[in-house]
């Protein structure tokens, strides 16, 4: 019988593999925007920017804005201040990998798992595009975008996206049930009637 130790392991060899592929297909046409994109991913300022022209407009598309900030935040502080501080797994190693220094961001200094990026750009396209559903698959995209982008650029392992991204969507899912639930929501995250 396999054990779960043995799943894991295999598991994270799979992970680094992965990692490993990304890391030796050449990109050039790729690297520049994605790097572009990973660093424009940094403190969900894509996100929060959307967030904001999306709050310039009242009622559904106003609400819609603050579930996913709201969203950002929750994915945000799970990722990074809970589930970092409990696995600390270190961040790939980019030169054993022999990846591109053209694709390259600065490496942060906070362990891997999961991605807080990817947490956050999925909690708020999972989010806004359930209060607004013509938004769900753009954000959806951009935020799959990023989680790649995360990996192409060498500061995550491809199951650090996964993680991340099941913290958005569970932050998103979160915040979307509480809205209506919870005493004293502003009017603006409250379900407006139909």
């Amino acid at each position: 019988m396999t054990s779960a130790r043995e799943v894991v392991r295999d598991l994270v060899l799979l992970d680094g593999a992965v990692y490993a592929a990304v890391a030796a297909t050449e990109t050039p046409a790729l690297d520049h925007g994605l790097r572009r994109l990973s660093a424009a991913a940094d403190h969900s300022k894509i996100s929060l920017t959307t967030a904001g022209l999306l709050a310039l407009r009242p009622g559904r598309t106003r609400r819609a804005a603050v579930l996913g900030v709201l969203a950002v935040g929750l994915a945000s502080a799970g990722a990074n201040l809970v589930v970092k501080q409990l696995v600390r797994r270190p961040r790939p190693d980019r030169a054993a990998a022999a990846s591109s220094a053209e694709r390259h961001v600065p490496m942060p200094s906070s362990p891997s798992l999961p991605s807080g990026h990817t947490a956050a750009a999925v909690a708020f396209a999972a989010a806004t595009g359930s209060a607004l559903p013509a938004l769900a698959f753009p954000l959806g995209a951009l935020a799959c975008a990023v989680g790649y982008s995360r990996v192409h650029t060498g500061v995550h392992y491809p199951g650090d996206v996964a993680i991340g991204a099941l913290i958005g969507i569970a932050s998103a899912a979160a915040v979307s049930a509480g809205a209506n639930r919870w005493p004293g929501t502003p009017a603006a995250v409250r379900r407006p009637p139909s």
